[in-house]
């Protein structure tokens, strides 16, 4: 028989947002929010050339500048004060999350709950603010170097794009705080799935461009809305798809009461680091053919072969691409889930896995099912990301049709679907209980 949260859930109805006034008010915030992202991306860095721009960034746009760019909801390509996006912060968590797994200060800091979660959070953000720096300032020499971009180069221009880029993304990394704590949803995914949504439409209209001049036949373009329609559908079931481990825990005896033994079982996800592998894949693996565009032939001889090997669509970059997203699955799976913690968990409230000693064994049990689930997530992820990167490579379609940003844009709307179905399905509780207690008054 169903429990009330299992018919609560069946019976959920996004109409009920209009009676949930916490809800829309969430919503409401996290719209107005993007909104303001949104702005932010159209307001250009002083002392930038918009012709000289639109030019150079045309040349690279294939490059980590083009990825960087989908992230970015196009203020790459606009040069704006939030070019470099709320990407320094996802890298410095990365860092500091590493770090929490050698460090011990930052280890005990972990076990310290709430507050000890909060000198993190401190930590990560300093963190985002060194990186933003060193990006900045790297994008203002890069912009110097490139062309006439720049009006009026030297020291001050350096200065005021570095102080501007970094206050672009410390803006970006509270509203995306903001965001989370008073809205719907994760603030730093809802930025980039924002930025990625807002660019399709263009992205659209310039493949269908290419089919109207005859660049790209009529056939692909249906070829790649079908295989957009199947992709979705493969990386919805995948990302739903988990391994649930039996939870048993023993009879309890109170006063003269004797409770029975309850069960419940403790969900693994078949991927654990969501889009984190392919992000740090495919920012590392366009990294040379950036600096070889950038150095505009000048660089050594080596960094010319390995950029020719590295190129969008060729057998060794497909070979890397995949090895460096199936390293990073299991790495960033392992940073973010420890089953010695989940096995003290278990132990702790008296829960076991039947046939499994508590403790130790139970720890190795549960690493031996993340591992195998992890391959069959990695595999996944590889597949996904792998397959749209042929239609780009040989049809110059834009990486808005890639595996990452169709990854991104699913994951996201399923979290935050399922964050308004748990405010509605606390929302409904409350009204349960409240009628509850008007039954119980006039019985009374």
């Amino acid at each position: 028989m169903a429990s009330a949260a299992e018919q609560l859930a069946a019976n959920l109805n996004f109409g009920a947002i209009a009676k949930a006034t916490e809800l829309k008010k969430r919503i409401w915030f996290t719209l107005g929010a993007l909104l303001v992202y949104r702005l932010g991306t159209y307001v250009p860095l002083p002392g930038i050339d918009p012709v000289a721009l639109a030019e150079m960034f045309r040349q690279q746009a294939t490059g980590i500048l083009g990825m960087f760019n989908m992230f970015a909801g196009g203020a790459v390509g606009r040069m704006a004060i939030f070019a470099l996006s709320i990407m320094p912060y996802i890298s410095s968590a990365i860092i500091v999350q590493l770090l929490t797994a050698v460090s011990p200060h930052l280890a005990q800091l972990k076990k310290e709950g709430e507050q000890g979660r909060k000198q993190i959070n401190q930590y990560t953000r300093y963190g985002t603010v060194i990186l933003a720096t060193l990006q900045g300032y790297g994008i203002s020499v890069g912009l110097e170097g490139s062309g006439n971009v720049v009006i009026d180069p030297g020291l001050f221009f350096r200065i005021s794009a570095t102080i501007t880029l970094v206050g672009g993304t410390v803006f970006l990394m509270w509203l995306g705080e903001q965001i989370t704590q008073r809205g719907v949803g994760n603030g730093i995914s809802l930025i980039i799935f924002s930025g990625i949504v807002a660019e399709l439409p263009s992205a659209i209209a310039g493949t269908l461009e290419l089919g109207r001049q005859g660049a790209i036949s009529t056939f692909i373009i249906l070829a790649v809305i079908l295989m957009a329609i199947v992709v979705i559908a493969f990386i919805v079931f995948m990302e739903r798809a988990q391994r649930r481990l039996v939870i048993q825990y023993p009879k309890r005896q109170v006063g003269n009461r004797v409770f029975q033994g309850d069960s419940s079982h403790l969900p693994l996800k078949l991927n654990t680091a969501g889009v984190i592998p392919p992000i740090f894949a495919s920012s590392l693996l366009l990294l040379p053919i950036t600096v070889a565009n950038f150095s505009a032939g000048e660089g050594p001889d080596w960094l010319g072969v390995v950029t020719a090997h590295l190129g969008q669509g060729q057998p060794l970059f497909m070979v890397f691409y995949a090895s460096m997203i199936i390293f990073f699955a299991f790495f960033y799976t392992a940073i973010v889930f420890n089953p010695a913690d989940t096995a003290d968990n278990l132990k702790k409230h008296g829960g076991f896995i039947p046939g499994i000693r508590p403790g130790e064994r139970t720890a190795e049990y549960i690493d031996y099912v993340l591992t195998r689930i992890t391959t069959v997530g990695a595999l996944y992820l590889a597949l996904v990301c792998l397959m749209p990167e042929f239609l780009i490579a040989n049809w110059n379609l834009p990486f808005y049709f890639g595996g990452t940003s169709l990854l991104i844009v699913v994951i996201v709307s399923i979290d935050t679907v399922a964050q308004v179905q748990g405010h509605l399905l606390a929302h409904q509780y409350e009204g349960l209980v409240k009628k509850a207690k008007l039954r119980g008054a006039r019985r009374k």
